[in-house]
Parts: C-alpha cells; structure tokens; sequence
C-alpha cells in the first residue's frame, strides 16, 4: 500500500471515529480488559488498557489505527505481558466467515493478484503479463456469501438457545465488518470455561468426532441397534430430521441403515457433518486470549463496519455496514469483477483513473484492487 492511499485511509478512518463515536464504546469491565491496534502497513501493538469511553476515542484521533481490538477476556492486569495477567473469565465468541463454507458462486467474483508483478486479473494459474504462479486471490463477497453465512448464524443460534440453554437475550449478533458474523454470548455460565471445554463445545457443534454408537447403532451387536426417533432433540433429532426426512419413513430407512452396515453408517455420518453442524472457525472459539475488533470499528480488509445486527434476515452489510461518506474521490481502478455498494453497482475497471464515492475507494483500496491518485 502506497503513501497516498495510507493518507486516504487515515483521513478517512478518522473522520468516520470522530463522527461515529456514539457506535464506539469500551466493553463491561473495561480496566479487565487487554486492548490492541494496528496501523496501516504497521505491526500489532497489544497489552492496552483503557478505561473510559473518552480514553478510547482518545486513542482512535491520535492514533488512527488500521483496526482496534478488544479481548472477550477479563484479567487482573490487562496490560501486563500474557502470562503474567492472571485470566479470570471470557465471553464465549463464535466466528462464521463466508471464506470457510465453500459457496459455489465464490470463485464467479474472484480475481488474482500476482505477488511479483502485482498484476490482477480473472481467476487463473499463473499470472497473464509475468507467468507467475505466485498468487493471491481477492474475493469481493456477494449476497450468496451473506446468504450462506447468515444460515451458520441461525443454525449455530438454535443450537446454543435449545441444546445449551443458552437464554436469547445473552446472543448478540455482530457483522464481522468484512465477510462473515461474531456471534457472542454474554452473561452465561460458559465464561469460566478453559480451551479444553470449550474445544468440546466446539466439537458438539460442528457435527464432529461423531461415531455410530452415539446413535445407537452398536458395531458388534446389530440386533441391539436402536437410531433415533424422529424429532428427538439434540444431535439424534437434527440426525433424524437429515436421514429420515419425514416420521413416515423412519422404519424404512432405518432398516436400510441397519443392513447396509456400521462402516457405511459411519460414512454417512461423516457426509452429513456440514449439513447437521455449523461451520464455525474452531481456533476463535477455543483460544481465551484473543483480542477480537471491537464492535462498531472499521476493518481494514473493507473499510465496512463491525455492527449490531438485530434482524439477521433484513440486514444488508453492503448498506447497513457502509458507513464512510460519498465524497468523490479519484482513484486508479484495476478491478475485473463488479461489486455492490450502498445499492449502487461498481466495476468492472481495466486500469481505468475513475471519480468514485468515497466508500467505494476505500473498499477498492483495501482490498488491493485501485490506488489513489
């Protein structure tokens, strides 16, 4: 990233935190709590404690950070090094990423960037003006990315409400501010809760080291074998729901189960891990001291906020979550792929010099496809 696009950038990040600062605030138990930022093309700098709302906005003015994080731990000594800050507690956090459940479209707006060259281009092996296969790939997300992620939310959702007894009102939904959701539950019996449980839990929720005996289906004993009911709750009802489709054919394909053996069963089991689970980001969930962004800043992979979502169906983070102004703004755009922003459609550019919204700049430049001019 060039000098002129960092400038862009601070300018534009710190005019959004000075007019924002009614989204920005620190969490519950703020002098608990480990603070961390980065700064365009700089490294983190962790082991923050901040106290006030005033001291946070503080920070983001003089410091105009890239992105600022907060962590869902509570210690003694925040700002002390890690092992030295006694952990009390953590919110129990889940991270969906559309980047991880494999959408079918997701290639249709993608592009490459070359590392050597810096050339971009439509989806291909090896870079059209040097032949290098040294690639990174740049995908604009689309509604059908949202539409995937927004399923995991309310699948993963269900299951902390009616398997957890997790109560509705301790969820909140957050927009990661790029191409995926934070789910957090608060105020929950979960927050004492080390790596190795909360590994478990993890476990439970993605469908995984699931085994046939769980569903009665004894390996040596078949005449003992007994698979779920239909509707039971738990794992053995979202198994019987897959599998039977209706209590009508329960019997049926019971039976057929039963004969076709334990290690096809097993098999299927594996086949439906994605369709009964939910595809969280198991290493977010299990390690206690992450520092997460903090909700209603600015990600640096967008330039899109992270925010509250109330109603995940109505939510649209291409409108909701884009927060910058409209101010023209003159960039080099080399970008093969068309996105949405604010219900208005940019691109495709073939290196052109364009006048476009700030925000849609912003979104351009953080994500490697213009530069400013």
């Amino acid at each position: 990233m060039n000098d002129k696009d960092i400038k862009l950038l601070e300018e534009s990040f710190k005019k959004f935190y000075f007019d924002h600062f009614k989204l920005i605030h620190v969490p519950e138990n703020p002098n608990q709590r480990e603070f961390g930022f980065q700064k365009f093309n700089s490294g983190m700098s962790r082991h923050i404690s901040l106290k006030t709302d005033k001291e946070l906005h503080l920070l983001l003015m003089q410091k105009i950070p890239s992105d600022i994080y907060c962590s869902n731990a509570c210690y003694s000594f925040p700002n002390l090094p890690m092992n030295e800050k006694d952990w009390k507690n953590a919110e129990l956090i889940f991270d969906i990423d559309a980047k991880d459940l494999g959408v079918k479209s997701r290639d249709t707006h993608s592009c490459i960037k070359c590392t050597e060259c810096n050339e971009i281009a439509s989806l291909q092996q090896s870079c059209p003006k040097c032949n290098s296969n040294k690639l990174s790939k740049i995908t604009l997300s689309c509604n059908d990315c949202i539409t995937s992620t927004k399923t995991q939310v309310k699948k993963l959702k269900e299951i902390l409400i009616n398997d957890f007894g997790i109560s509705s009102d301790s969820i909140q939904v957050f927009f990661s501010g790029n191409e995926g959701f934070h789910i957090y539950v608060n105020n929950s019996d979960y927050q004492e809760l080390g790596s190795k449980e909360r590994a478990e839990i993890v476990d439970y929720i993605m469908f995984r080291g699931v085994i046939p005996e769980t569903f009665g289906f004894k390996k040596f004993n078949s005449g003992k074998t007994s698979l779920p009911e239909f509707g039971e709750s738990g794992w053995r009802g979202r198994l019987s729901n897959a599998i039977y489709g209706s209590k009508s054919k329960r019997t049926q394909v019971s039976r057929t189960i039963i004969s076709s053996g334990y290690a096809a069963f097993q098999k299927q089991l594996e086949m439906l891990k994605d369709q009964i689970g939910v595809r969280i980001d198991p290493n977010v969930t299990v390690d206690i001291h992450r520092i997460f962004r903090l909700p209603g800043s600015l990600n640096s992979k967008s330039g899109l906020a992270k925010i509250i979502v109330n109603d995940i169906d109505k939510f649209d983070p291409y409108v909701d979550a884009c927060l910058l102004d409209s101010d023209d703004v003159e960039v080099v755009a080399n970008c093969p792929i068309q996105f949405s922003l604010k219900n208005k459609k940019f691109g495709p550019y073939n290196h052109e010099t364009i006048s476009v919204p700030k925000y849609a700049a912003v979104y351009m430049i953080c994500k490697g496809i213009a530069n400013h001019t």
